[in-house]
């Protein structure tokens, strides 16, 4: 029996975002009831907004831009590690206590982060928890080629920089703003697919995570 998990968090106007990225705003500009043909609407936002990926360009001058991340990274098996609630960051030692499973490539990381979205959080938490840079070393080290996190960015707030070129001077892709509240640890296959913009350092996407159970 297959259950699939929506793991993308829903982009409207109480989202919350960025401190320096612009809120979003979406506004219907042709109506039916006003005599249009159709209802069409446009939508302005940063590309980092809600569930979205960051491809390497995005901390690297020289690096890949979104278009160009690989698929066969973007579908496989991941899996899903659940940090309690005590963990304020993920260091390399973390994993001591929640090894990666044998052969790995993908993970994402389910914490403290994720209630914020369970309870309809509407303002930035600073008090995130992220992957600091001996946590991303290892992740590298183990041959981990996607790494997905809970809140706005993989790394703690105001040390973005370490954490970010670690994994993407390593080719790993990385995804922010997962809403993993109501998926477990354990292994899954996920699907993660941005909306393919031309030249820029990441942009939104859809998640899944596709559970394969037994069926009774």
């Amino acid at each position: 029996m297959r259950k699939i998990h929506d793991i993308s968090l829903t982009i409207g106007p109480d989202l919350p975002t960025w401190p320096s990225d612009p809120s979003v705003r979406i506004e219907r500009v042709s109506k039916i009831e006003e005599g249009a043909n159709a209802n069409v609407s446009k939508v302005e936002m940063g590309l980092h907004t809600g569930t979205h990926l960051d491809a390497p360009y995005h901390f690297l001058p020289n690096g890949a831009r979104l278009e160009s991340l690989a698929l066969e990274v973007l579908i496989g098996p991941a899996q899903v590690i659940e940090v309690p609630e005590h963990f304020a960051e993920i260091t390399a030692d973390v994993f001591q206590h929640f090894p990666l499973a044998p052969g790995v490539q993908r993970v994402l990381f389910k914490t403290r982060n994720s209630r914020y979205w369970a309870e309809g959080e509407k303002t930035f938490r600073p008090d995130f928890v992220g992957i600091t840079q001996d946590g991303a070393e290892y992740l590298v080290e183990q041959g981990v080629r996607l790494v997905g996190i809970d809140y706005l960015s993989v790394a703690p707030y105001k040390r973005s920089r370490p954490t970010h070129e670690v994994l993407l001077q390593a080719g790993v892709v990385i995804i922010e703003g997962l809403d993993l509240s109501q998926v477990r640890s354990g292994l899954y296959h996920l699907i993660c697919l941005p909306i393919k913009f031309q030249g820029v350092e990441g942009g939104p996407a859809r998640a899944i995570l596709i559970e394969e159970s037994a069926d009774h």
